[in-house]
């Protein structure tokens, strides 16, 4: 089917110190799709990512993790699309959201960036807001000052295993993303809590 998804893409910054912190949950839905279909991801200095293709069921798909940092995501993202010539209504970017409560996971088109600095690099490398968006609720901090600390921390145990289950949530939509059926996947993501 042409809506078809082509392309995931899981948020994340680099390196070891960050693996584990809520900024890297769009990562985290990549690797647990990697880990279920028993994929590779290796590292593609042109793509400046980790990428692999993933067999979902009876689909295939590119998938990649940017390994720049956050607010470089755009030019790994372009990178991917241009080689494989996938338009950005095919590409679905998995990313951590601090307007939805943590265990929440919401699929959406378009939209602005809503401060997220890898949202904001790809829109701008892309030209464009209309790719698909996992949004996956890690929760606010409360203030505004103290997003970009809260982000780059570890959700506690309990925090993470809400997150966990969200995105177990989200792979069981996944074989309707992958053929096209975005009504019916929103339907059955959004009314599962």
């Amino acid at each position: 089917m042409s809506s078809a998804i082509q392309l995931i893409v899981g948020l994340g910054n680099p390196g070891a110190e960050y693996e584990e912190t809520r900024h890297n949950a769009g990562a985290w839905f990549v690797l647990n799709m990697v880990r279920q279909t028993h994929a590779v991801l290796r590292y593609e200095p042109k793509f400046s990512g980790s990428y692999g293709q993933i067999k979902w069921g009876e689909n295939t798909c590119h998938s990649l993790i940017p390994t720049t940092f956050m607010n470089l995501s755009g030019q790994s993202v372009k990178a991917v699309s241009n080689f494989y010539k996938i338009s950005p209504e095919h590409i679905l970017i998995a990313h951590d959201e601090i307007d939805l409560p943590v265990g929440t996971v919401r699929l959406k088109q378009g939209g602005g960036h809503g401060g997220h600095n890898g949202l904001r690099d790809i829109i701008q490398h892309l030209g464009t807001p209309n790719f698909y968006r996992l949004r996956i609720g890690v929760g606010h901090p409360g203030d505004s000052k103290e997003v970009v600390d809260y982000v780059l921390k570890r959700p506690g145990k309990a925090e993470r295993l809400e997150i966990d289950f969200a995105l177990q949530r989200a792979e069981k939509i996944l074989p309707l993303v992958l053929s096209g059926e975005f009504q019916k996947a929103m339907h059955e993501l959004h009314t599962e809590e």
